[in-house]
């Protein structure tokens, strides 16, 4: 069972506002450099080597040496899950105190964007929908399983599931926007990485907001009922 001082040191850790904009900066799922994640967060190169030497302690975030570079990412799923979660809270808990005027990049984060390693926002909860409609996945609250039907759709498409075992293999994700789950876990990280590697979708520059492609547009329709 978790500490009370363990769940108190991670709820300061995300709850500083410098680290918190660096944890949602990294939930696209790839790695930044310090300098990246500083200009994000809005501090100084030396103040943000501080906050993510903390964050690396704690297992939060993982560190990379590439040359004299050195990247960070988020260390898990996990990790990923509780910064959506406490996103989902803050929207609930703490709505503005005056309307907030949102602009194109907010709708694009709003209709399809990564969760991690995952698909999220409007596409994300109608992939989930799909799939739960055609009997290819139980969603509940508890949890999430593909079924064999299901197994059989994704392998037409030559989607390449894993094994059971180790991660997580189908989970349900609350989105933020939506207030409905999308379908994250080791299934979800498959349907998403197969839709950047075979061009249904791609990352839009400066946000973890994603376009869906017009082959993408085609095989989500035609494949899953969606329009996307």
């Amino acid at each position: 069972m978790t500490s009370t001082a363990a769940f108190a040191e991670i709820a300061a850790l995300a709850g500083d506002p410098a680290r918190a904009a660096m944890l949602h900066a990294l939930m696209d799922g790839r790695a930044l450099t310090a300098t990246e994640l500083a200009a994000v967060a809005g501090v100084t190169p030396q103040t943000a080597s501080g906050h993510l030497a903390r964050l690396v302690t704690a297992g939060l975030l993982a560190m990379e040496k590439q040359g004299r570079h050195r990247h960070y990412r988020l260390a898990s799923a996990a990790v990923a899950g509780m910064v959506e979660t406490l996103m989902v809270v803050a929207a609930t808990v703490a709505p503005p105190l005056r309307p907030v005027a949102t602009g194109p990049r907010d709708a694009a984060l709003r209709r399809a964007r990564t969760c991690y390693d995952h698909l999220a926002g409007r596409l994300g909860v109608a992939l989930c929908d799909a799939l739960v409609a055609r009997g290819a996945a139980r969603v509940e609250d508890e949890g999430a399983e593909l079924t064999e039907d299901g197994r059989a759709l994704l392998a037409g498409l030559d989607i390449a599931l894993p094994r059971p075992g180790g991660r997580v293999y189908c989970r349900p994700c609350l989105d933020w926007s939506e207030r409905r789950p999308h379908l994250a876990g080791a299934v979800g990280a498959a349907l998403c990485r197969h839709g950047f590697d075979h061009g249904w979708i791609r990352r839009m520059a400066g946000t973890r907001a994603v376009e869906v492609t017009p082959l993408g547009g085609r095989m989500f329709r035609d494949h899953f009922g969606i329009e996307a």
